[in-house]
């Protein structure tokens, strides 16, 4: 089973929004070929949003993803297909960072009116399982790679970088999911 480790950065508010308003501006993503695989591949493409294009002061701070970043990029009826083809037809399951991720792709694909992809529901929040593997409260991925004494690598928040840090946990905790679901279905 190969995993695709997903991070969505999005528009987003100092003051918060409701979760409808927001937008993918950048789809980052690794390739596991396997639990314990080394990434074999990524993608990354910034997106631009329809709803509200420009970008507040707050996200390109957050994300420090640029104005013209998006400006240049296509829209996400666009970039989601370019996606999906890089995931390719082998099957996989989808493992993020918490639950945010993929339901902003379930939104995304409601706004622009393409099926949300029956293979996405094959979700993994890696949060929840950190959380639960560790015995702890669920906490942010910059925690988790501190108590694991994982450097954080690249910028947080970019979705190409947290999903590469990500995926470095992801390697830790995918071994014990796989042996624990193999447990429950055997």
């Amino acid at each position: 089973m190969q995993y695709i480790i997903v991070d969505l950065e999005a528009t987003c508010w100092e003051k918060g929004t409701h979760p409808a308003r927001m937008e993918i501006i950048e789809i980052g993503a690794v390739l596991l070929p396997s639990a314990q695989g080394v990434q074999t591949s990524e993608f990354c493409a910034f997106v631009k949003p329809v709803v509200a294009p420009i970008l507040s002061d707050f996200c390109k701070q957050l994300t420090s993803i640029r104005q013209q970043d998006i400006d240049q990029a296509d829209t996400f009826d666009v970039v989601f297909p370019t996606f999906l083809e890089w995931i390719g037809t082998e099957e996989f399951t989808i493992c993020s960072w918490g639950n945010y991720d993929i339901e902003q792709f379930r939104t995304d694909c409601k706004r622009h009116n393409i099926a949300f992809p029956e293979s996405f529901e094959r979700h993994i929040n890696l949060k929840q399982e950190f959380a639960m593997w560790k015995n702890i409260k669920r906490c942010g991925m910059k925690t988790a790679l501190n108590m694991m004494s994982l450097p954080l690598e690249g910028t947080h928040h970019r979705g190409i970088d947290d999903a590469r840090n990500i995926a470095r946990l992801a390697t830790m905790m995918l071994p014990p999911i796989e042996e624990q679901n193999k447990k429950l279905n055997p």
